[in-house]
């Protein structure tokens, strides 16, 4: 009898898997399904299922009412989000090396503060950069979205490395200090290979975040041919008195087909970094 019950657990357990991933993912399906769909179906029916497969409203979509495609705006979201994925890796990097293997005056304090950031509000501080970046001409550009992950203001990924630091043990730096490599070859050659699961894990985290930034480019960016995705599907839906739903939905996924297509490439390292900064330290 135990092995009966045994043998039906898994199945169980895989049953309720799949059923709670269908509930969740159902929204995801619908899209899909909906950017087949015309105004009147989209309103009037919950399943996924189109009346017929019409490829019109992704030809329709990619168009849109302005002078530029969406090529130009997925260029520009690239333009912002790559530079911004470099720049946090380095930046995040050196102040979690930093914090993880030296001793300095103030350590515990700096660290403390900067976790502290993390529970601010990121709103509070628009304002004061806003007024900064105005001040030095900055406006209607890519630096103002990109500049300030220069200095690790992404406090969530030097804590992720930091976590993930702490839980590597420091054999291989002290044999490589013996053989007289200073900190930064240490850094370069021991650590960072060591933190690849870590750094994919913020690499998949910023490009994700980056590409979903609605407020940032809103507030920072002016002209239409600088906008990014997020700013152009926004555009679309206002454009007209009455929004075809189905384009607007179509281009919604293709806009998501970039971040998923990271998310599955970099899975296996992204879910082992994520694992490992949140149980180590």
């Amino acid at each position: 009898m135990n092995q009966v019950e045994a043998t039906r657990t898994p199945w169980l357990r895989y049953l309720t898997l799949g059923a709670v991933a269908l509930v969740m993912l159902y929204p995801l399906i619908w899209l899909v399904g909906a950017s087949f769909k015309s105004n009147a179906e989209i309103f009037t029916s919950a399943g996924f299922v189109p009346s017929q497969l019409d490829f019109g409203a992704y030809a329709k979509g990619w168009k849109t009412s302005t002078e530029y495609t969406f090529a130009t705006y997925f260029l520009n979201s690239f333009l912002i989000t790559i530079p911004r994925i470099v720049v946090t890796v380095v930046s995040c990097v050196l102040v979690a090396y930093a914090f993880a293997r030296f001793e300095f005056w103030g350590k515990k304090t700096l660290f403390a503060i900067m976790i502290g950031t993390m529970m601010l509000p990121l709103i509070v501080l628009r304002l004061p950069q806003y007024l900064v970046f105005r001040e030095i001409g900055w406006l209607d550009g890519y630096l103002p979205l990109i500049v300030p992950s220069a200095f690790a203001t992404d406090t969530f990924f030097v804590f992720l490395l930091v976590q993930f630091l702490r839980g590597i043990p420091r054999d291989m730096e002290e044999a490589a200090q013996i053989d007289g490599c200073n900190a930064l070859q240490l850094l370069w050659h021991i650590v960072v290979p060591l933190l690849k699961p870590a750094i994919i894990s913020v690499i998949v985290f910023q490009f994700i975040w980056t590409m979903n930034d609605f407020m940032g480019p809103l507030i920072y960016l002016a002209s239409v041919e600088k906008y990014p995705v997020s700013l152009a599907l926004k555009m679309s839906i206002g454009a007209t008195e009455e929004v075809e739903w189905a384009n607007v939905i179509a281009i919604s996924v293709v806009a998501l087909i970039p971040s998923v297509l990271v998310f599955f490439a970099a899975q296996k390292h992204f879910i082992e970094g994520a694992s490992s900064s949140g149980v180590k330290g």
